[in-house]
């Protein structure tokens, strides 16, 4: 029950994040260039909606991974041990994309010679 009611609240999530997504990098008047993206990481709060997206994406995919794996009787049997992997697996990636994120520091003022 736990995995599907995780499953319902990353999906909403996620509506959320892919509408906030495609608007501001895909569809005009915003459109997207190296600069804009060095504007827009300098930003906490971008920044702290790109670690909720990788958050609720690694959730989704996750669980969702997770219930098709156990659906297949051999592997049934170990879901323990596939939840412990997926729950390791999540919290690495996010810890490494989270790193990621929060590393990027465009530089304020770019000496030219």
């Amino acid at each position: 029950m736990r995995v599907y009611l995780m499953q319902r609240i990353s999906a909403v999530a996620l509506i959320v994040f892919l509408t906030i997504h495609m608007i501001v990098v895909h569809y005009p008047p915003f459109h997207i260039d190296f600069s804009r993206i060095i504007d827009r990481m300098a930003q906490p709060l971008w920044k702290g909606i790109d670690i909720a997206f990788l958050f609720f994406v690694l959730m989704h995919a996750l669980a969702g991974a997770y219930v098709v794996l156990t659906d297949v009787e051999q592997v049934a049997k170990y879901k323990r041990v596939l939840a412990g992997f997926a729950i390791v697996l999540g919290i690495a990636a996010f810890i490494y994309g989270t790193m990621t994120v929060l590393a990027f520091q465009p530089e304020t003022a770019v000496a030219t010679p």
